[in-house]
């Protein structure tokens, strides 16, 4: 690509905030270039770790992660999305147009007149030798109570954590699961009274504190697939290890919202997500916007980052219009 040439939107993330935004774009004839990313990141976002999705509208039977970013990946490409296997490291927000480095060479950049940021989060996880595997493979491990609860009827379950989300994902759970143990490594919680007090009087959710999770137990059907089917607790106070059955494992101790490369540039709350306004997703800088996971610390979902995709990319299209680039 030549240096001289000026992208009128970049994307930077292909989960379906990313790509939403890019079906928006493409079809406005903004010829958008969306960056994938690369490993260790992986290409597709949160919903690459979800195997079966049943609460995003127009899939009546559920779909799989994977399977619904390669269908909205292939509406994209269908309008005329340009696509990047690559990394943003780095963006010179001080240049206009907009620099971003993507490669290995200081010469791999593009120029853009907008940006669209999309990185989302990531659920921090356990750090189990076989937690990230079970998340991939739906094999009892998640770390979304809203996408896979109804999954867990009549069945124990685990969640691990102890802030407001912990305790949200809990009494969720309660709604389907026969019981729901919460694990806390210790007496003190993070979660604020009321929600603490929520979770405590329900009926269905059983505190089991001052343990961590040593290990999870699998079982294996006869495909060969694995099943959570125990957990090893390790008593924090005296080394003690006991074991729990439970068929789901729901770990809720937080999410890393990926602005790591932006926090010199743009504003960001106390935990660290984008800040933006809130009608038209801009950043404070001009011409920079962003959507989905990486500006939302709340709802987290599939449909809300899609939906946010789609404001973002008119939300550009409004602003080269403004600035007669269009």
């Amino acid at each position: 690509m030549l240096k001289t040439h000026v992208e009128k939107v970049v994307i930077i993330g292909s989960g379906p905030a990313g790509l939403t935004a890019a079906i928006y774009a493409a079809r406005a004839n903004l010829n958008p270039l969306l960056f994938e990313g690369n490993l260790p990141n992986i290409p597709g976002g949160q919903l690459m770790l979800t195997s079966n999705i049943e609460n995003f509208p127009g899939f009546p039977e559920g779909i799989a992660g994977d399977k619904l970013i390669k269908l909205l990946k292939q509406q994209a490409l269908n309008f005329g999305t340009k696509f990047k296997l690559n990394n943003v490291y780095n963006v010179d927000f001080n240049s206009y147009p907009f620099k971003i480095f993507y490669g290995s060479n200081i010469n791999d950049y593009v120029k853009t007149y907008t940006i669209i940021i999309a990185t989302g989060s990531n659920a921090k996880l356990l750090g189990l030798k076989n937690e990230l595997q079970l998340i991939k493979e739906g094999g009892g491990v998640s770390t979304c109570a809203t996408c896979d609860g109804p999954l867990y009827r009549n069945v124990n379950v685990a969640v691990v954590g102890g802030g407001d989300s912990a305790m949200e994902e809990a009494m969720f759970l309660s709604k389907f699961a026969s019981k729901v143990i919460l694990i806390h490594r210790r007496k003190i919680f993070k979660a604020s009274k009321i929600m603490l007090n929520r979770a405590m009087n329900n009926s269905k959710i059983i505190f089991n504190l001052d343990v961590v999770i040593h290990k999870i137990l699998t079982k294996v059907d006869v495909t060969g697939k694995h099943y959570i089917n125990a957990l090893l607790l390790k008593n924090v106070c005296n080394n003690e290890i006991k074991q729990l059955y439970v068929d789901g494992l729901f770990i809720a101790i937080g999410h890393n919202p990926n602005t790591k490369i932006f926090i010199d540039a743009l504003k960001l709350d106390d935990s660290r997500y984008l800040l933006v306004d809130r009608v038209n997703l801009k950043t404070n800088i001009n011409g920079i916007f962003a959507c989905g996971d990486v500006v939302d610390n709340m709802y987290k979902q599939a449909i809300t980052a899609s939906a946010s995709g789609c404001k973002a990319a008119m939300s550009v299209e409004s602003y080269l219009m403004h600035k007669k680039l269009l």
